[in-house]
């Protein structure tokens, strides 16, 4: 499949460069650098991104055109040094993070935004003492707040601003969570669907998915086909109807 031609890539790195981004305390986020990366899942564009908020250099992973294209399947994976890295048992991130990439590498087009937020946002060094306590039987959920943070504490206005900066019209969204679509909407996203990624489970992980799945509201169903997702209303309408289930 074409990647994003060299031309647009020119335009896009330009029009970045003169990039304000109005008040000082908005959120500012400008790609800085694209580059042609063949993977093992397929060929790709690494692009690098700069901000003013977090100061972390978040990725995208771009597979194919995706300039001012609608409905463009998008996986927003979070940064995960022990699962993606080292291959860790306790979560299902390295397994989530290759399926988005064979499968958006399969596709006409996609993205892989890559977060740095470790443990989902507090951080490697505060997801080692939460794997601590969960060693002494607190669930993923309780161990965070055990630490004085909130179960989850991740944002996506940086990555909506990155998918923006990209010229993505709409999205299609690669999830489980459906507190990353609504996340994401609030920061004037269009989402058109939701792509189910549903990884195998094993003996390590498999109370900490059912506890995504009861705290989270997590939608961990094999046979939950897409939703389309358009208004908000249905987004929340279709999580009731999955936690009754």
């Amino acid at each position: 499949m074409a990647n994003i031609p060299k031309e647009t890539v020119d335009r896009l790195l330009k029009e970045n460069v003169d990039h304000r981004c109005g008040e000082p305390t908005d959120v500012c986020v400008r790609i800085v650098a694209v580059a042609d990366l063949p993977t093992l899942s397929g060929d790709y564009q690494a692009v690098a991104f700069w901000n003013n908020s977090d100061k972390k250099e978040h990725a995208a992973f771009v597979h194919g055109n995706v300039f001012e294209k609608e409905n463009v399947p998008v996986r927003m994976h979070s940064e995960c040094l022990t699962g993606d890295t080292i291959g860790s048992l306790r979560c299902d991130c390295r397994e989530q993070l290759q399926l988005s990439l064979k499968v958006i590498g399969a596709m006409e087009n996609g993205i892989v935004l890559y977060m740095r937020q470790e443990g989902r946002g507090i951080g490697f060094i505060n997801k080692i003492r939460a794997y601590q306590l969960q060693d002494q039987g607190y669930d993923t959920f309780q161990a965070n707040e055990a630490l004085g943070f909130k179960p989850d504490e991740r944002d996506y206005e940086l990555a909506a601003h990155m998918l923006m900066s990209l010229h993505v019209r709409s999205i299609k969204l690669m999830t489980n969570n459906v507190d990353k679509i609504k996340d994401l909407q609030a920061h004037g996203m269009k989402i058109t669907g939701r792509i189910p990624i549903i990884a195998p489970s094993n003996r390590y992980n498999n109370f900490y998915l059912e506890t995504k799945r009861k705290k989270a509201g997590h939608l961990l169903d094999r046979n939950y086909s897409e939703d389309f997702l358009e208004q908000q209303d249905v987004l929340v309408d279709n999580h009731h109807h999955e936690d009754a289930k």
